[in-house]
């Protein structure tokens, strides 16, 4: 107890500065409730229709593209769970808006809590309790983890970092047993949460079978995390989806992932009976449990060999999927998105191979087993940029250490030092901060702000991929009087967007029911704000309706009507000053999108006027 206490007391003050600095520049999205993405918007729509009566294994948004039934989502209601009950909670004293306002600031400071709480237990074990304090500070200045643990951002991304830390200390757990089932229950929720921890779920399996070669008390570890695994799985989908979904799904924990599961852990498990420990028998029933796995998964799915977006059109993918930074490797990015992820990843696998260097005995073993884990993360990271935030969360334990050492060298002047070093570590954080006090972006050019930025990429719109806090270029739209700028040196003028929806929904709501053809990324905000359904959002399930909008966006005036009148669409919105119409106008100068841009208003669109100041584009399809 007395070494706990001031571990708690050191968590508890890192999270209340990172809440005040969070909530400080966080304080214009909150007041005017911008969501830092659409996915963050589609959540809590997701979690309204649940708590309206939507049952608990029906995923379906019936809102998006009604005509054909709506889009089966690929989330899970382990994320809606600590959403709905905070809106429960308060709902009686707040209402039903200020209960969604108090989730939207609540859920991610539990999540950031919860991150932080696991971070400095295992700092206070392995590194001492004198550096909780610095590594949760420096957990929560990374910008990977400061994307993704944040206000208003309640999408799932956050959890699968807390999965990630409590696997850990599975690992950290000196006991085949405690620490396998630990480890494996912790990646089974996350694997639950969203296939994307599949890669670091092989991580920790590649970690527990260099345990079984080397052997030693936990040389069982590997089977106890594969079972582990398997059962929580099992419950996850029986739980969380029910019988009535048990097709084959390449985005989501489906019968076949669970087949590939119990075989690996029938392997490994009868091989811990047999007590295998010989390095050739081993290696031998390694083989066998992979290959088995593997077998199991391309003979059952082998549709999913090209992974969760072969559905996509080439059109779709080309216009959306590509230019989703958030999901393309690092060298995809833009230099300051790629240096705040490999700076301190980088900095941080160093330490941990130093640490590896100073230790002797089982924490060398230690922190060989953390670095080997921390590598894995960091290349997972450079390969998905948005995975970035589980090795930033990873790297700051050894870096505490080795900032820790630095700061105690400068002696008394360790804390005018300490924002050099921070600035070293996180180049582009002072704009970071800047950018997430504007949430939405304007690519169209501006006199306010000019700065000049290096930008390797595009987004669709001002807050999604890459999102507004991920980096100084990701922070904007990258377009320069709505081009895509693309190279070093471009100077982009933003500001905050004209554009905001949820202040249409009382004009919105005043409309009798009926469909919206509008661009993909403001699609989660007509929902969200009025009673109103879309053809497609940005989400891969909704591939056909998807089509659809970029087609008729892209195409000419006529094929635009065709696709409204094919889909039952009743109205067209549009946000002029965002960056997905500005992609389409570059894409097709000549199509829909651009004459709405131009003011050049076909006459089948009647305007519809909004009272008032959302900037939001309204026509009625007529004729």
């Amino acid at each position: 107890m007395r070494a706990l206490m001031p571990m708690l007391r050191a968590v508890g003050l890192a999270l209340l500065l990172i809440v005040a600095m969070q909530w400080a520049t966080s304080l214009v999205a909150i007041t005017n409730l911008y969501f830092p993405d659409p996915d963050d918007t589609l959540r809590l729509v997701q979690v309204r229709d649940w708590l309206g009566g939507q049952g608990w294994y029906d995923l379906h948004q019936h809102r998006i593209d009604p005509a054909h039934g709506g889009v089966a989502m690929h989330w899970t209601r382990l994320v809606d769970l600590p959403i709905a009950a905070i809106i429960v909670i308060l709902r009686p004293f707040a209402g039903q808006a200020g209960a969604e306002l108090g989730a939207l600031l609540i859920v991610p400071v539990l999540t950031l809590a919860a991150a932080l709480l696991l971070t400095g237990r295992v700092i206070a074990e392995r590194i001492g309790v004198q550096r909780v304090l610095i590594g949760c500070l420096l957990l929560a200045i990374s910008v990977p983890v400061s994307t993704q643990i944040r206000p208003m951002r309640i999408d799932h991304h956050g959890w699968q970092v807390v999965a990630a830390l409590l696997a850990v200390h599975g690992l950290m757990t000196r006991h085949a047993r405690l620490g396998g089932w630990l480890s494996g229950v912790a990646l089974g929720a996350g694997l639950a949460i969203s296939l994307e921890q599949l890669p670091l779920t092989a991580v920790f399996a590649a970690i527990g079978a260099w345990r079984w070669l080397r052997g030693g008390e936990e040389r069982f570890y590997l089977a106890h995390l594969a079972a582990g695994l398997t059962v929580t799985s099992v419950l996850g989908l029986a739980l969380l989806r029910g019988p009535g979904d048990l097709i084959t799904h390449c985005d989501t924990i489906a019968p076949v992932h669970l087949a590939a599961m119990a075989w690996g852990a029938m392997v490994t498990g009868v091989m811990t009976r047999l007590n295998v420990i010989r390095s050739g028998w081993v290696l031998g029933g390694f083989a066998l449990a992979g290959a088995g796995a593997l077998g199991i998964y391309l003979g059952a799915a082998p549709q999913c060999v090209g992974g969760s977006f072969n559905e996509l059109s080439p059109m779709v993918r080309q216009l959306w999927y590509e230019n989703v930074a958030e999901g393309l490797p690092i060298w995809r990015q833009d230099w300051p998105t790629a240096l705040q992820l490999l700076v301190p990843g980088g900095l941080g696998l160093w330490a941990s191979v130093r640490l590896i260097a100073v230790q002797s005995g089982e924490e060398r073993v230690w922190w060989q087993e953390y670095t080997l884990l921390l590598g894995g993360a960091l290349a997972i990271a450079i390969m998905v940029t948005r995975a970035g935030a589980v090795a930033g969360a990873l790297a700051a334990v050894p870096l505490c250490w080795l900032i820790g050492g630095w700061l105690d060298r400068l002696g008394q002047r360790r804390w005018a030092y300490a924002p050099a070093i921070v600035l070293a570590l996180m180049p582009s954080l002072p704009l970071t901060l800047y950018a997430i006090a504007l949430p939405y972006v304007d690519p169209e050019v501006d006199e306010s702000i000019n700065i000049g930025l290096g930008l390797g990429n595009f987004a669709p719109n001002g807050r999604d991929g890459p999102d507004p806090a991920s980096a100084m270029a990701s922070a904007v739209a990258p377009g320069a009087s709505g081009d895509l700028a693309q190279g070093n040196g471009v100077t982009v003028n933003f500001h905050v967007s004209s554009c905001r929806i949820p202040a249409a929904g009382a004009a919105l709501n005043a409309l009798p029911t009926a469909a919206i053809l509008a661009p993909l990324d403001i699609s989660p905000d007509l929902i969200y704000a009025s009673h109103h359904s879309v053809l497609a959002t940005g989400h891969h399930r909704g591939a056909r309706g998807m089509n659809a909008v970029i087609a008729a966006f892209t195409g000419s005036a006529d094929q635009a009507r065709a696709i409204a009148k094919a889909n039952g669409m009743t109205y067209v919105a549009m946000c002029p000053r965002v960056g997905e119409p500005t992609v389409y106008r570059k894409v097709a100068p000549k199509g829909f999108a651009a004459q709405l841009i131009r003011g050049q208003v076909p006459g089948w669109l009647q305007p519809v006027p909004l009272t008032d100041n959302s900037g939001l584009r309204l026509w009625r399809v007529v004729g």
